[in-house]
């Protein structure tokens, strides 16, 4: 068996190189600040630093400021998309979140996540075959996983148990 010679190491990164890693992140990835702060410190990290001191929060404002990266149009585009699969308000909040997406920039998207709770609710009970839109149910535990996944979606108590408790889809009408 032949031995595979060792690949070089990629050389460190210096400001230059860092800048044109953060310019193709953002041209393949829609992303946050936060997001792309993180991957540039991941990225020193990982190959080394070379000049003056790096600062990739900085180069992520920059990239902010030059239009490439834009918190607000991020947390609305992620908020409808998974309002559009039926996810609640708070697995919604959590994805902001999670992408570092700014509280203020959060809080302007909250109210058009709330306006729409009823409908993801029913889109995802639709997906997941539950409540009116699968197969009746008699068993109390399987109602019960029923419930336990819309919490999980982010869908309020009082909501996911009206879903899991009807019968018919038109009980539901007051909903959307």
């Amino acid at each position: 068996m032949a031995m595979r010679p060792e690949r070089r190491p990629p050389p460190p990164l210096d400001a230059a190189a860092l800048e044109r890693l953060a310019l193709r992140y953002v041209e393949r990835f829609a992303t946050t600040r936060g997001k792309l702060a993180d991957y540039l410190t991941r990225k020193i990290r990982e190959r080394g630093w070379e000049g003056a001191p790096a600062d990739p929060h900085g180069l992520a404002e920059r990239m902010a400021e030059l239009g490439y990266v834009d918190d607000r149009s991020y947390a609305e585009a992620k908020a409808a998309a998974l309002t559009r699969r039926g996810f609640g308000a708070r697995r919604v909040a959590m994805a902001l979140q999670q992408a570092r997406v700014a509280s203020a920039d959060s809080a302007e998207v909250t109210p058009a996540i709330r306006e729409r709770a009823g409908e993801a609710a029913l889109i995802f009970a639709r997906r997941k075959r539950i409540g009116p839109f699968g197969p009746p149910v008699q068993d109390r535990a399987v109602r019960d996983r029923q419930l336990a996944a819309m919490l999980r979606a982010g869908h309020g108590m009082d909501l996911s148990r009206r879903i899991v408790m009807a019968r018919e889809p038109g009980e539901l009408d007051e909903i959307e």
